[in-house]
């Protein structure tokens, strides 16, 4: 038979469970009307949902911190969703999805330069390997499936840089990495002035200055029909190989590769 204390203690436990549930359930409204209504402040939040302000304020401070939130619009104080809804998709749907409908439109481009493609998505501030066509050389460029590198230090990552907003880019310049593997990523200056040459050619370059000398890389974002980056490609090249003169030829290649990847997984 029950005591009185622990029954007691029992309703309080149930109490306490459904307090928590409701919040997760506030929480994950608020989160929904923001995607439906973005931008939307906290007074008109408060009005559609009706909840109290202060409940509205404490939920999206809660999934900004989470990284499902951010400000769009830092005068008038307007909130937005960010990328990892889709992101947390694609991986969980997700890198076997895009590896299917990427994998053709790969192929294709590493048959077409002969040299290895890879495909990464991006993971926050990272991106990952998550599929590479190797080229048919026998000196060629070699990087083991499921690496992640800093967004800053490949071509893929500036790639997809180039297609955030500005704040989002300071975002990731605020979380700074000086090396990796032991070899040197451009400084935070040199970042901003490579995002802003690959957003106006629409393909990123790296010729064997960042963390893998000697390799040559052509990098592309692979955009949602949102017109959010979700990943990139990059055509990677030892630098002995490698043709200047046939740089823009196999600049619009990578680039027209990463559009139809776009393109079919915007008919998804």
């Amino acid at each position: 038979m029950q005591t009185p204390k622990a029954h007691q203690e029992a309703a309080d436990l149930s109490e306490s469970s459904v307090r928590s549930m409701n919040s997760v359930l506030t929480t994950l409204r608020i989160y929904e009307e923001v995607a439906t209504r973005q931008p939307i402040g906290v007074s008109a939040l408060a009005r559609e949902t009706g909840i109290p302000k202060s409940s509205v304020q404490r939920c999206l401070v809660t999934l900004q911190k989470a990284g499902w939130l951010r400000i769009v619009d830092p005068e008038r104080v307007r909130w937005g969703v960010t990328a990892k809804a889709l992101v947390l998709g694609l991986r969980g749907a997700g890198e076997q999805d895009l590896n299917e409908i990427a994998t053709p439109a790969i192929r294709r481009l590493a048959a077409q330069t002969r040299e290895t493609v890879f495909l990464a998505l991006r993971d926050g501030d990272d991106c990952v390997m998550i599929a590479r066509i190797d080229s048919t050389h026998t000196v060629r460029v070699y990087l083991e499936i499921g690496t992640r590198i800093p967004l800053q230090a490949t071509s893929a990552g500036v790639a997809i840089l180039s297609r955030l907003s500005m704040r989002d880019v300071d975002a990731v310049i605020d979380h700074r990495v000086d090396s990796v593997g032991g070899g040197p990523v451009p400084s935070p200056d040199e970042l901003r002035k490579e995002i802003e040459a690959t957003s106006s050619r629409g393909y990123s370059l790296n010729m064997s200055s960042w963390y893998r000398p000697h390799v040559a890389t052509i990098g592309a974002p692979i955009v949602s029909v949102d017109g959010v980056p979700i990943a990139g490609i990059a055509l990677s090249v030892p630098e002995m190989r490698y043709d200047h003169s046939k740089e823009e030829e196999l600049a619009q290649l990578v680039v027209k590769t990463a559009a139809e990847i776009g393109e079919l997984l915007a008919q998804r």
